[in-house]
C-alpha cells in the first residue's frame, strides 16, 4: 500500500472540494425528470458518509465491492468511498443474471455487495449459487443526501493501488476482471483532458452505462482533473438524448455508433441545435453520411477514436482542431506508442493490415493485468506492449483505420459479447450437441447474434426453448438474436470451426470474414 495522494480518484475529489467546494460537479436527470446537483463538496461529504458505512460492514484496505446499479448518484458515492478505504470497486451491469454475478462475486472474492431493490434479488440468487455471505447493503441508494461522519476518514490509497475491477468480455467463455490502477485512471483523464482542451466550465454528457470504461475513463475522469461537471441520466433515450444536452448544458457527449444510429431514427425536433455541444465522442464504425446528418442536426463534430479497456487512454481520436474523419479511428493521440505488426511480430508498412500493439507502463499508462490470468496477462502484455488483438491498417497520412474486431467478439448496440460465452451457456442445454455463435451485421445494433446448434442425439430442443436458456443465463444484451440447426458445422482440416463460413451464410458474401 503506497502512501496516501492526491493522485488518486478520491484525492482528487478531496483537492476539488478544497479548492472550488461551491462548484457544480454532477447534476443527475432522474427517471422521472427531476434533477439532483452535487457540487464538489456535497460530493465529498457523501462519499465520506458511504465510507463509513461499508467501514462499519466490515469493508477495509484491499477488499473488493460489487456494484450492480443502474446510473445514479450513489454510484460515484461507492467510487470515491471504495478508493478512501484502500479498498476496490467492481462495477457490474445490474442487467446481469445470478449466474454472472456469482461468476464475479468469486472471482472477485468480494467484501460486500451493493444493489438497488431491483439487483439485491439477483444479488442474493449469486450469492446461493456462489456459496457466498458477504452483506448486500441496499440502503445507500437514493436521492437523498447521505450524513458526512464528524471525524473525515483519510484516503487509504496510493496511485499504484488497484482502484478498480472492470469487466470485460475478452474472447474468453467467462469475462475477465481488468486491474485499473488509480495512476490509471488519473493519466485516461489527464490525456482526454488535454486532447479535448476541456476546462472547468465544460461538461459532460452521460448516458451510457457508469459500470462501463468508457464513462469513467473519458468523461468523469477528464471532469475531475479539470474541474468540469458531469450531466449523468439514468439511461439512453434516443428521442430524449437531444433534449438532454441541450437543456442538462452539455458541452461534450460520449456515445458508441449504434446510439448514434438510434438517435438519427428518432423523430427530428426543431430545437435539436440548441445545445453547447462542441464535440461529440464515439466509438465504432458509422458511415460518413450518417456522421455528417449527426453533426448537421446537433451541430457538433464527431470524433471517433479507439480504446479497450485494457488500453486506459484512447491510442487513437480524431482531432479536436483539424481534419476529422468518422472513417478513421484517428492519428495516434500525443505521446502515444503504436506498431502494427503481422503475426511474426514485424512491423507492417502503410496501407497494410496488422495486429495493433500499444506501448506503455503496465498501472500507469495500460492496465495493470487481469485478475486471476496471469497467463492471459502474460500474453497481452509482452515487453512493454499491449496486444489489442485488433487489426488496423495505417494510412500515407499517418491516420489509422479500424479493419477487423478482436478474434471471435461480437459488438452489439456498444457492448462486446464473447461468442465463446455464449456458446458455454448454449452447449449447457442438455438437447445441444456443439454450438457455435457469430455476430452479423445489423442495421441498428452494430451486429446481430445468431447461434448455429448441432442438437445432441438423445433430445430435442426448439429455438424458443435454446432463447428461453439464454433469457436465463444471460445478461439481455448477450442473448442469441436467433438459432439456427444444423447436423454438423464446417471446419478446417485440423477441426477448427469456420466461423467466416457461417458469417457468409447468414449475410452474404459481405458479411465480416473470420480467421480459419
Amino acid at each position: 500500500m503506497n502512501a496516501a495522494s492526491s493522485a488518486t480518484v478520491p484525492g482528487l475529489l478531496r483537492w476539488r472540494a478544497s479548492a472550488s467546494p461551491g462548484a457544480v460537479f454532477i447534476v443527475f436527470e432522474d427517471s422521472g425528470g427531476g434533477r439532483h446537483e452535487l457540487t464538489y463538496a456535497d460530493a465529498w461529504r457523501r462519499a465520506q458518509a458511504t465510507a463509513r458505512v461499508l467501514a462499519d460492514h466490515g469493508v477495509g484496505a484491499g477488499d473488493r465491492v460489487l456494484v450492480a446499479l443502474p446510473n445514479c448518484l450513489e454510484f460515484f458515492d461507492l467510487w470515491f468511498a471504495t478508493g478512501i478505504l484502500g479498498a476496490t470497486l467492481v462495477p457490474v451491469s445490474p442487467l446481469s443474471t445470478p449466474d454472472e454475478l456469482a461468476w464475479n462475486l468469486t472471482d472477485a472474492s468480494c467484501r460486500a455487495c451493493v444493489g438497488d431493490a431491483v439487483t439485491a434479488v439477483s444479488l442474493r440468487k449469486a450469492q446461493d449459487l456462489a456459496g457466498a455471505s458477504s452483506p448486500i447493503l441496499t440502503r445507500l441508494t437514493g436521492p437523498g443526501k447521505p450524513t458526512a461522519p464528524n471525524a473525515p476518514l483519510p484516503c487509504r490509497s496510493g496511485d499504484d493501488d488497484i482502484a478498480a475491477i472492470l469487466y470485460t468480455s475478452g474472447t474468453t467463455s467467462r469475462p475477465k476482471g481488468v486491474l485499473v490502477s488509480h495512476a490509471n485512471y488519473v493519466f485516461v483523464g489527464e490525456a482526454v483532458a488535454g486532447h479535448l482542451r476541456i476546462r472547468p466550465d465544460d461538461r459532460w454528457l452521460i448516458v451510457l452505462p457508469l459500470f462501463h470504461a468508457n464513462a469513467q475513463y473519458y468523461c468523469a475522469m477528464s471532469a475531475l482533473v479539470t474541474g468540469a461537471s458531469l450531466a449523468v441520466a439514468p439511461r439512453f433515450s434516443a428521442s430524449g438524448w437531444g433534449r438532454q444536452a441541450a437543456e442538462l448544458g452539455a458541452t461534450l457527449a460520449s456515445l458508441f455508433a449504434a446510439p448514434v444510429r438510434m438517435i438519427l431514427a428518432a423523430a427530428v425536433d426543431p430545437r435539436d441545435r440548441d445545445n453547447r455541444l462542441r464535440a461529440t465522442l464515439f466509438a465504432q464504425n458509422l458511415t460518413a453520411a450518417q456522421a455528417r446528418e449527426f453533426s448537421r442536426r446537433f451541430g457538433t463534430p464527431l470524433l471517433q477514436l479507439y480504446g479497450m479497456t485494457e488500453t486506459v487512454g484512447p491510442p487513437t481520436c480524431n482531432p479536436l482542431f483539424g481534419e476529422q474523419r468518422p472513417d478513421s479511428i484517428g492519428p495516434p493521440m500525443a505521446g502515444a506508442r503504436l506498431r502494427v505488426v503481422d503475426e511474426t511480430g514485424r512491423d507492417v508498412p502503410a496501407g497494410t493490415a496488422g495486429e495493433l500493439l500499444v506501448g506503455g507502463e503496465p498501472g500507469r499508462t495500460l492496465m495493470a493485468g487481469y485478475l486471476n490470468r496471469p497467463d492471459a496477462t502474460e500474453a497481452a502484455l509482452r515487453d512493454g506492449w499491449l496486444h489489442t488483438g485488433d487489426l488496423v491498417a495505417v494510412g500515407a497520412d499517418g491516420y489509422l483505420y479500424f479493419v477487423d474486431r478482436a478474434k471471435d467478439m461480437i459488438k452489439r448496440a456498444g457492448e462486446n459479447v464473447a461468442a465463446s460465452e455464449v456458446e458455454r451457456v448454449i452447449n449447457e442445454h442438455p438437447g445441444v450437441f456443439e454450438s457455435a455463435a457469430v455476430g452479423v451485421p445489423d442495421a441498428v445494433r452494430d451486429e446481430a447474434i445468431v447461434v448455429h446448434v448441432v442438437p445432441g442425439a438423445a433430445a430435442r430442443v426448439s429455438e424458443q426453448e435454446l432463447l428461453a436458456w439464454c433469457r436465463e443465463r444471460l445478461a439481455p444484451f448477450k442473448v442469441p438474436s436467433a438459432v439456427r440447426f444444423t447436423e454438423e458445422l464446417p471446419r478446417t482440416s485440423v477441426g477448427k470451426i469456420r466461423k467466416d463460413v457461417l458469417r457468409r451464410q447468414e449475410a452474404g458474401d459481405n458479411a465480416p470474414g473470420g480467421n480459419p
